[in-house]
């Protein structure tokens, strides 16, 4: 059956059958049961339909993810918090969200209203965010966070914003459960800094883009970060000395900071 014969069968019109058969367009779960249901196919739609479902956890658009607000993504990650036991994350550019004061997240907030247009909800997103921050206490939980310097010094916040944030930093630190690396700027990097990333447990990535959240559950994939991971993680100043870089840009930030306020 030619992709025409199959498009009038159908009553599609056969640019759609062009791009499904091209991967330009993403098949619904009707379109699958008819395209089986027609083609003769129907023993396959089981295994269709799953790797669909797969398909859709794996990449989640932002649009969709937030149509009812920046909290209900909130309270979905903590529940997802709570079932892991081990978080990885390495990030190149921002604070990682359970280690963010509360302004720090709030500008990382409004940014995602302005970029993508969703409610602005952004009170009971920061509060939700905070709240999902007392599992940092939960010594049966296990932290290792691994930043680049450039994620302390970039400016996403104001001068006495990034300050508050830096110090939490410090804090957070010191606490039992939580290994904090950063990556100097004069340090080489055995792996290029691509995009942050979070390992959870030994079993899932997850990975933010400008459009959508993409979720690897592939065991090759995981292995593939893990070792990227391990790699970030060995190039990181740990203890005293990633506290000396988090001082270092402390000490340069201040001065601006301290004129801006007066």
């Amino acid at each position: 059956m030619s992709g025409r014969q199959l498009a009038e069968s159908l009553s599609w019109p056969p640019s759609k059958v062009s791009k499904l058969e091209n991967g330009r367009q993403t098949p619904t779960e009707d379109d699958l049961r008819a395209w089986t249901r027609t083609t003769g196919a129907e023993g396959e739609l089981g295994a269709l339909l799953a790797s669909l479902r797969t398909l859709e956890i794996q990449h989640s658009e932002w649009q969709r993810q937030l149509r009812t607000g920046l909290r209900a993504h909130q309270q979905a990650i903590a529940d997802l918090d709570a079932r892991t036991k081990l978080f990885r994350a390495f990030e190149s550019t921002f604070i990682p969200g359970l280690l963010q004061t509360t302004e720090y997240a709030r500008f990382r907030f409004a940014q995602s209203i302005t970029v993508l247009k969703v409610k602005n909800d952004i009170d009971e997103a920061v509060a939700a965010r905070v709240q999902r921050q007392e599992i940092l206490y939960r010594p049966e939980k296990r932290f290792h966070f691994v930043l680049t310097e450039a994620a302390l010094r970039y400016r996403l916040c104001p001068p006495g914003v990034m300050l508050g944030q830096l110090d939490r930093l410090i804090s957070l630190s010191a606490l039992p459960n939580v290994r904090f690396g950063v990556i100097g700027f004069e340090t080489p990097y055995a792996v290029a800094p691509a995009h942050g990333f979070w390992l959870l447990d030994r079993d899932r990535v997850m990975v933010e883009t400008f459009s959508a959240e993409l979720n690897l559950a592939q065991p090759q994939e995981v292995e593939l970060y893990e070792s990227i991971f391990e790699r970030l993680a060995a190039d990181a100043d740990y203890g005293r000395s990633a506290r000396a870089i988090i001082h270092r840009v402390i000490d340069g930030l201040a001065p601006e900071a301290a004129e801006n306020d007066s």
